[in-house]
């Protein structure tokens, strides 16, 4: 069986599912790993892989003892196979040397169990094991087992921290772009006919509550983050002004490519719109934005 160099745990905890604590970790690379004792603790068997008085088939080596069982072999695929035989070893946050596998083996060894009890080649030693196996199956339903790990260990702080980061990279220009004209004057002229304002000159004054209903329809609908680092960025300077235009800041390739993009859909919606009630209902489904009330100030 292939072991791994051995790597370090930067996060850890206990995985519980159903009646089961499973200990759990996620490594320097970002891999998310099961401890070997989990494993057997989740199908409810000793170290050595059986129950006391259990009547074995032929073993079959190079396997964990498992999942060794001769029977079983033929529900194994060569995914579940390469990741058996890649017994991970990790420094514990201890120090102490831990023996585990990927957390994506789990499921893969409940459909083991499951499939052989289906085609009705488990041995009677083996039924509680795919008893277990239903339970834990149940248990995954609702989320993957990769995000148990990383909610168990903590480590989804960190990963939704680094996602963020890599997001930003890529939407926020590094440098002040020039100022080059991003919003349509349909984005306001449709925004003004549905409000049922007179559309200004072109030196008009515009409410206030204008920039309100951008933020709302357009920068809140940008990816989660870049909001806030635009306004990071672009502070208030004064009686609610900023020194520049949010798109400024955006990326050229990225950023304001979506935001062109985006602003083209919101258009459309209020073009396909007779009051601003309905522009928002229309807004809101295609957003999938649920709204219990809507409450908006007269900013002037």
């Amino acid at each position: 069986m292939e072991e791994l160099a051995i790597s370090i745990a930067t996060h850890q905890g206990i995985l519980k599912i159903g009646d089961n604590e499973l200990t759990c970790a996620v490594l320097e690379d970002g891999s998310r790993i099961i401890s070997r004792n989990a494993i057997f603790k989740a199908f409810g068997r000793t170290k050595r892989g059986r129950k006391k008085g259990e009547v074995r088939v032929i073993d079959v080596p190079d396997l964990p003892s498992f999942i060794d069982a001769q029977n079983l072999q033929p529900y194994i695929d060569e995914n579940l196979m390469n990741l058996l035989r890649k017994k991970i070893t990790y420094k514990s946050g201890n120090g102490k040397p831990v023996e585990g596998y990927t957390a994506e083996i789990i499921p893969l060894l409940c459909d083991v169990y499951l499939s052989a009890r289906l085609e009705g080649t488990l041995k009677p030693s083996q039924m509680k094991l795919a008893i277990a196996s239903e339970i834990l199956v149940r248990s995954l339903s609702k989320i993957g087992i990769v995000a148990l790990v990383d909610e168990a260990t903590g480590y989804q702080i960190d990963r939704d921290r680094e996602e963020l980061q890599k997001l930003l990279a890529v939407y926020i220009s590094k440098d002040l772009l020039p100022w080059t004209k991003r919003f349509p004057d349909e984005f306001y002229k449709e925004m003004f006919r549905l409000r049922g304002w007179d559309y200004p000159r072109p030196a008009g004054k515009r409410p206030s509550i204008v920039g309100f209903y951008t933020n709302k329809y357009v920068y809140d609908l940008l990816p989660p983050g870049v909001k806030a680092e635009l306004q990071a960025k672009n502070p208030v300077i004064s009686a609610g002004r900023r020194k520049w235009k949010h798109h400024q800041f955006l990326s050229q390739d990225i950023g304001n490519v979506h935001l062109e993009k985006h602003l083209l859909k919101v258009i459309t919606l209020m073009q396909a719109a007779d009051t601003w009630e309905e522009f928002q209902r229309k807004f809101n489904r295609v957003f999938n934005i649920m709204e219990i009330e809507q409450v908006e100030m007269d900013f002037g």
